[in-house]
């Protein structure tokens, strides 16, 4: 049976991460919870009639903290109001968190690992329960959450983080 390996060029096999001691970064995702939830209606019935398209406003924050046990709590609040030129049509609020527990990842990754990869994985959950209260609401069809981009939101804030400490 032949050797599949490919030698390096001094003729020995290629070291793997393991057998330098470097294991791969990890990141587990130990629970998910809603942490706050809030949806009104507050024109029901009337708004449900929809005569054209509502005007949307809506905002995404991401929260991320170290815990005295090593793990990290990561908040995904997003916030959606909906209106048209009669007045608003609902309003929800949700803080969606996920406990995370982040194992071999470089020191300079876990801010980025923190605020866009854990958000990445939460969204899809948090986008769900939107669709669902809308709908339960009597919205239909439902308001699905565009897919957010966490990684220009992160560089944005990052930005913006750089200009407030660049005119201090």
């Amino acid at each position: 049976m032949a050797d599949d390996s490919i030698p390096a060029e001094n003729g020995t096999a290629p070291a793997t991460e393991a057998q330098n001691g470097q294991l791969p970064a990890n990141m587990q995702v130990l629970a998910q919870f809603i942490r706050d939830f809030s949806f009104e209606n507050p024109r029901a019935p009337n708004s449900l009639r929809m005569d054209q398209r509502p005007e949307i406003d809506m905002g995404v924050e991401m929260n991320a903290k170290g815990r005295p046990d090593g793990l990290f709590e990561v908040d995904l609040k997003l916030s959606v109001k909906a209106s048209n030129p009669e007045g608003p049509m609902f309003a929800i609020e949700l803080v969606y968190g996920g406990l995370f527990q982040l194992a071999n990842v470089p020191q300079a990754a876990i801010e980025p690992t923190l605020l866009v990869e854990c958000p990445r994985y939460l969204f899809p959950f948090a986008r769900r329960i939107i669709a669902d209260a809308t709908s339960d609401g009597g919205f239909f069809p439902p308001f699905l959450v565009e897919p957010i981009d966490f990684a220009a939101l992160y560089m944005q804030q990052k930005g913006q983080i750089g200009e407030t400490a660049g005119q201090a």
